[in-house]
């Protein structure tokens, strides 16, 4: 290693317990991407560590959801050089009290709590390569954090930030988890995320049952053919996760919702599938009861590219020097990865420390990957400053 890539590496060793201290910090917040306050919280936690070590922060303010943050680093080439973005999102998909109920614990090489792995050690990892640079120097190409609060449904208030955060950088790192297996993310699918209803005609359902029309009929009928739309040969799933409706058991259903889930690689036209969607959802299965979007969200598909691939290489040849080796895998899970890739961003997901069961009470955190995947990040800033002069 270069006598720089030595320095950050042995500042990132000794603040190893600082990094695990911000980690339970933030893990015992709970910050859903609903809850706007306590994103908001998350983010004031970051933001106090930054200007701590005279790095300045602008916050983006957002009206529905936690304002995002964004904190750039001078290089040392000067303010014309692209800088590497380091990707991150506050949010988690854990509802209020989870943080109290299981809060942040280390058990062995294992950390665990709500959203300790999707994305909170992500977070801390990037801020601290951050920290790093600010603390020993030696970053060519400067170093920009932006951490959104509304990753977890489509970022639909921060995308157009988080779109602009990336035209024209050198790269992406996003620190979603690690997959388990230790690799990273080349290539990621595209998402709907769809809430949607159904209006029926309220009955007795034993005096004037005929009278009526049933919401929770039609929408049964849409779920079924919802769910004929996957195609696993194309890549294509579909999945209605939540239905609510009725009034009581004695009465017809005037009303229903549900949400939708659909993921789709790069190759399926995303309008089609869209318009198929759409048609079921407003048809009319049965008389007098008719269906709308309520809400929807999207994620863009992260494409496997000459320029992602050539990312990878940059990024494989700095954890051959940390002693572990990494491959790129596709996953059908999306992310604000897929936003960076569609402005032009060489992108690479997954960078954050190895994690597994997202998303369950299970969610953990390979503790011991902190460090290293905070290094591997750090020397790679280092290298692609050498590897783009």
């Amino acid at each position: 290693m270069t006598d720089i890539e030595s320095a950050v590496c042995a500042w990132l060793d000794a603040n190893e317990a600082s990094m695990r201290a911000l980690l339970e910090d933030v893990v015992n917040i709970d910050s859903g991407s609903g809850n706007k306050a306590g994103v908001d919280r998350v983010s004031s936690v970051l933001r106090a560590r930054l200007e701590q070590a005279g790095i300045p922060v602008r916050m983006h303010a957002l009206a529905d959801h936690g304002d995002c943050l964004q904190a750039d680093l001078p290089g040392a080439g000067g303010a014309s050089d692209a800088p590497v973005l380091l990707l991150g999102h506050m949010d988690t998909v854990f509802p209020d009290g989870t943080a109290a109920e299981r809060p942040f614990r280390i058990d062995g090489d294992m950390a665990y709590g709500p959203g300790v792995a999707d994305m909170k050690a992500g977070l801390v990892m990037n801020l601290f390569v951050a920290l790093a640079f600010k603390a020993v120097g030696g970053n060519a190409l400067p170093v920009r954090l932006f951490f959104s609060g509304d990753e977890e449904i489509a970022s639909p208030s921060s995308r157009g930030l988080i779109m602009e955060a990336a035209r024209g950088v050198s790269a992406v790192l996003n620190a979603e988890p690690g997959r388990p297996s230790g690799n990273v993310v080349t290539g990621r699918k595209g998402a709907f995320f769809i809430d949607f209803e159904v209006d029926g005609v309220a009955a007795h359902a034993g005096v004037n049952h005929a009278q009526g029309a049933s919401a929770i009929e039609a929408m049964a009928r849409k779920i079924s053919a919802l769910h004929a739309l996957t195609d696993y040969d194309q890549g294509v799933t579909a999945n209605v996760g939540t239905v609510q409706g009725g009034v009581s058991v004695n009465t017809v259903a005037p009303y229903a919702k549900a949400q939708l889930d659909v993921r789709f690689p790069s190759q399926v036209d995303r309008e089609s599938l869209h318009a198929e969607i759409q048609k079921i959802i407003e048809s009319a299965e049965l008389p007098c009861t008719c269906g709308r979007i309520k809400r929807e969200g999207i994620f863009l598909p992260l494409i496997q590219n000459e320029a992602g691939a050539a990312l990878l290489e940059v990024y494989r040849g700095q954890t051959g020097k940390l002693d572990f080796d990494v491959e790129g895998e596709f996953t059908g899970g999306s992310a604000d990865s897929g936003l960076t890739s569609a402005v032009g961003a060489p992108t690479l997901c997954a960078t954050g420390p190895v994690g597994g069961n997202a998303h369950t009470d299970k969610e953990y955190c390979r503790i011991d990957t902190l460090v290293p995947r905070a290094k591997a990040v750090a020397l790679t800033i280092l290298a692609l400053a050498r590897s783009n002069p």
